[in-house]
């Protein structure tokens, strides 16, 4: 993709930063003291100021932002159904639910301090490897609503083609 012009990178940066203090105004506040958003928010205006940036780092932060807020506003709406991109922090890895089929199971916390249960099929994909608490995951799957915070599933592929393949990547790593 060819680097955008000096302009076209402010006007992005201003998108970036309006989708933030949104997200902010959502959650009373509590985004912009969360260190790893302002890490990102202060590499994004480092960026912007560095004319070798690209469009697609500015894409993977506002994925990792898009995809909390879908989950904090799908938890409030009491939605479920709802497909979702994200990067979260591993707060809790608990034992592996052997009724029926087997999952992996872990907890994430949001920048928005919701937390969400994992359920990571390993009947149809592999397990994480070595997850521990403390590893950032990017995660594509389902959100259920539940009144603790709501669970994403659908982590792997669907080996009858008719529902939306998710994964789980940690460390350059895809399980799916």
């Amino acid at each position: 993709m060819k680097n955008l012009s000096k302009m076209h990178r402010r006007i992005l940066l201003v998108l970036i930063l309006g989708a933030v203090w949104l997200v902010n105004e959502y959650n009373d506040g509590r985004l912009f003291n969360n260190p790893t958003v302002k890490a990102m928010l202060d590499s994004q205006s480092q960026q912007s100021n560095n004319t070798s940036s690209s469009s697609t780092n500015t894409s993977s932060v506002t994925a990792a932002l898009q995809g909390q807020a879908q989950v904090d506003q799908a938890f409030a709406q009491q939605r479920s159904d709802l497909i979702v991109t994200l990067d979260a922090e591993v707060i809790k890895v608990l034992p592996d639910d052997n009724k029926g089929s087997r999952h992996q199971r872990f907890l994430l916390k949001l920048d928005s301090g919701l937390t969400v249960l994992v359920a990571h099929n390993i009947d149809l994909a592999p397990r994480v490897a070595d997850l521990s608490r403390g590893d950032v995951i990017r995660i594509k799957g389902e959100y259920e609503w539940t009144d603790k915070g709501g669970v994403i599933h659908w982590t792997h592929h669907d080996p009858a083609g008719r529902h939306v393949g998710g994964w789980i990547e940690r460390n350059g790593q895809r399980y799916e």
